[in-house]
């Protein structure tokens, strides 16, 4: 009976990681084309831009390290 409700919890939390990781990948993204876009770059630009990388190496790295098992979006192996 527990194994079953654990499981579904981790379920629900994989899938959750998973929406996280994509929407990471997205931010880092528009992060990235607003800094290309952009002519004079400032510091907080990069800070954030360095940010949003961060955010999804973390994210990835952790579904990496509990071996999630899912369907993730094709833009995210592009890393």
């Amino acid at each position: 009976m527990f194994k079953r409700n654990r499981q579904k919890l981790r379920h629900t939390f994989d899938e959750l990681l998973l929406k996280d990781i994509d929407n990471a990948k997205i931010a880092w993204d528009q992060a990235r084309q607003t800094q290309e876009a952009v002519y004079d770059v400032d510091d907080e630009l990069l800070a954030e831009t360095c940010l949003a990388r961060a955010k999804y190496e973390f994210l990835y790295r952790e579904a990496k390290r509990r071996q999630v098992k899912g369907r993730m979006q094709a833009s995210v192996f592009d890393h």
